[in-house]
């Protein structure tokens, strides 16, 4: 019990002391992370709004496959894409194998799926005369989607904060193609298996910390956006 407490103080005491080895580790993640989201939002929100508004042959079939994609583990894709970009695989000539481009990629493939199908939910649940009201007031096609944008910002941010706790929080995919190179491509839940690993716990400690209040911010933001859209809905 004295070494658990000893353990944490010590984690604790490092992140607050401003340790640039830790920090830098948190730096990366959050980066990777951020990069991945932006790059995949829009076409993802435009894929989710297509879905939900156009009918076209292979639509189902669509859906299914990326509400499908849900389901596959993070190592599954990090061996896809370590496959594809290894010197032997069809994009080996592109170097990208254990840098933060692949990585960033990687966690692209994990939370499109899960933003098109989020997206896909809140814009079948809109009220679809906003964009016939839009449309005859004189608003052009962007300036319509815009308002539909509008209209459902309490679910799509939830679809942006649930995407981004998952991508941040994943193993295998950064594990496989990013390779765990200190001040490269080293994460935080890398860093986690690693010094785990190797029996040193503080730093593994520290940075499970940093993911606990991570996830507890993006928990309490999802439940006052859920909230706030139930309020906003009923006008209550």
């Amino acid at each position: 019990m004295n070494d658990l407490w000893t353990t944490c103080s010590t984690a604790i005491a490092q992140l607050l002391s401003g340790d640039p080895q830790l920090w830098g580790i948190v730096g990366v993640s959050f980066s990777v992370s951020a990069s991945a989201l932006l790059i995949a939002l829009l076409p993802a929100l435009s894929t989710g709004f297509m879905l939900a508004y156009f009918r076209f042959p292979g639509r189902w079939a669509a859906i299914s496959v990326l509400n499908s994609l849900l389901a596959v583990p993070t190592v599954v894709v990090g061996l896809v894409l370590y496959m594809l970009l290894s010197r032997a695989g069809p994009l080996g000539d592109l170097n990208l194998l254990f840098t933060r481009p692949a990585m960033i990629i990687g966690q692209i493939l994990l939370c499109f799926p899960l933003l098109v199908a989020m997206s896909l939910s809140a814009f079948q649940a809109a009220d679809h005369r906003v964009l016939e009201t839009a449309k005859t007031l004189g608003a052009n096609p962007w300036q319509a989607f815009i308002t539909l944008l509008f209209e459902v910002r309490f679910a799509l941010l939830a679809a942006v904060v649930t995407a981004f706790g998952r991508i941040i929080a994943e193993v295998g995919s950064a594990m496989m193609v990013g390779g765990n190179i200190l001040h490269h491509t080293r994460n935080i839940t890398t860093a986690i298996a690693l010094e785990t690993g190797k029996g040193e716990f503080v730093q593994g400690v520290a940075l499970g910390i940093v993911l606990l209040v991570l996830a507890l911010t993006l928990n309490v933001s999802l439940g006052w956006m859920q909230s706030h859209s139930r309020v906003l809905r009923h006008g209550t």
